[in-house]
């Protein structure tokens, strides 16, 4: 009897504990301090100028993420002299994906020739605030008297595989409308990727 009161008990405790879900649009997001590639600690609040981000969780393995790298890249081309600069993160513990180590993502940066911060998320802290599951998945944040404000969460684009034959640009469109001051039409999309390694 006592045995099953106990499974009750545990069962409820664990019922009763919602999971965390990460932010939604409208919420405010919090500062971080991460490692980039280079060594220097990284935040938002160094981008004095910016307007807002574009965060990306994203890793070196995924092949999602190596379909999306040369789009990330064009992303922050584009964007970051008008205020909205990208900040790629790398959530995956390198433990149980040994090609996401610090110092692959050095490689890789190099390699494909990333014009934006390219950081570790070290104990993995940062990811589950943001609620990320996936390698890429994507924030859009407007800065404001409230502090960085989610605007937009989930995919970069319609069609992971073929850059050619995307339809709908949910990153760019989501840009485009914060800079003209107009409102996001599609502000959450479901992101396509690589589960993040815990």
């Amino acid at each position: 009897m006592i045995a099953v009161a106990l499974v009750v008990v545990t069962l409820s405790a664990f019922t009763l504990k919602p999971a965390p879900t990460g932010y939604k649009v409208g919420d405010v997001a919090t500062d971080f301090s991460l490692k980039n590639i280079d060594g220097r600690m990284v935040s938002l609040k160094d981008y004095t100028s910016a307007k807002g981000f574009i965060v990306i969780f994203t890793c070196n393995h995924c092949p999602f993420s190596k379909a999306y790298e040369d789009r990330i890249v064009a992303l922050d081309k584009q964007y970051s002299g008008l205020g909205y600069p990208v900040i790629a993160i790398n959530p995956n513990n390198p433990v149980k994906q040994p090609e996401d180590s610090f110092e692959n993502m050095r490689r890789r940066a190099k390699e494909k020739a990333f014009t934006f911060p390219y950081l570790f998320d070290e104990g993995q802290k940062i990811y589950p605030q943001y609620g990320a599951t996936k390698t890429p998945h994507v924030y859009i944040l407007q800065k404001t008297a409230k502090g960085n404000v989610v605007k937009y969460i989930g995919a970069i684009d319609d069609n992971y595989d073929d850059a050619s034959a995307v339809k709908d640009k949910y990153v760019e469109n989501a840009v485009n409308a914060l800079l003209d001051n107009k409102e996001i039409q599609v502000k959450e999309t479901k992101a396509i990727g690589c589960s993040i390694k815990a």
